[in-house]
This record gives structure tokens, C-alpha cells and sequence, in this order.
């Protein structure tokens, strides 16, 4: 499985609902995600991708878009 396809997977689990998101959409603009979902997006990913976020990165704008966050994992990954 891809990156993409992944965090496409942990944002529907987080969601808590199966969702067709476009993958520069905004998941907080569409409803997708709300920001108590930001820290449980946040701990699935550091969980998956074995990262650590730091606290200071807790900001819907890092985190808005599939396209978002496969960037910042990209930039911040291992």
C-alpha cells in the first residue's frame, strides 16, 4: 500500500466514516475532520510511520490535506 493510500486509510479511520476526500480537498473545511480529530490524526500517523510530531506542529494548516500531510511526512519522516 502507498503512502497516499494510507494516510487516505488513517483519515477515514479517524473520521470514523468512510469518505471520499480529494487529495488537496481541505479535511477540516469539508467536515471530514474537526480539531479534536487533528490529535488523533496526529497520533495514528506518528503511530504508522513511525514519527514523531512535535507539539509545536499541532496546527490544522500542517495537517489540511492528504496532499499536506504526505508532504510533511515526506519532509519529516524517516
Amino acid at each position: 500500500m502507498d503512502r497516499r493510500t494510507q494516510i487516505l486509510e488513517i483519515v477515514r479511520r479517524v473520521a470514523g466514516k468512510e469518505t471520499a476526500v480529494g487529495a488537496d480537498e481541505s479535511l477540516f473545511e469539508s467536515g471530514v475532520l474537526d480539531s479534536f480529530g487533528l490529535q488523533d490524526l496526529v497520533t495514528e500517523l506518528e503511530h504508522v510511520f513511525d514519527v514523531n510530531i512535535p507539539d509545536s506542529d499541532l496546527t490544522p494548516r500542517k495537517f489540511d490535506s492528504i496532499e499536506r500531510i504526505e508532504a510533511y511526512l515526506e519532509e519529516h519522516g524517516k
